[in-house]
């Protein structure tokens, strides 16, 4: 080290390293246990995910279900889990963008990310 010198305490980066990972593995854990919610149909079908990403529940409306248009019903179904997705992935930035900006917006001094 050179006094004053601006080299990175190796020690120091380990632990905020360290404490990097364990804050993103709570995030990665919240996401897991948290569920959005997406519709299509002006809410006749409704999908639930996890903020991973996981489909958890899927409800249909029984006004959705026409046995002569099973079509429109396997579009809507789509369509909600689409929504519930885009909900988990909008959940996941906010969760873990601040996480990544703290890795790739110079978080660690000395390093290159």
């Amino acid at each position: 080290m050179i006094p004053g010198g601006g080299q990175p305490n190796m020690q120091q980066l380990l632990q905020q390293a360290q404490q990097m990972q364990q804050d993103l593995a709570r995030a990665q854990e919240e996401l897991a246990n948290t569920e959005v919610e997406g519709q299509a149909g002006g809410g006749l079908v409704k999908a639930t995910v996890t903020g991973s990403g996981d489909l958890r529940a899927l409800k249909i409306d029984p006004k959705a279900v026409d046995p002569e248009d099973t079509e429109t019903l396997a579009d809507l179904v789509v369509a909600a889990v689409q929504a519930a997705n885009e909900n988990a992935q909008a959940l996941q930035q906010q969760k873990l963008g601040p996480l990544a900006e703290g890795l790739g917006g110079g978080g660690i001094p000395g390093l290159p990310f």
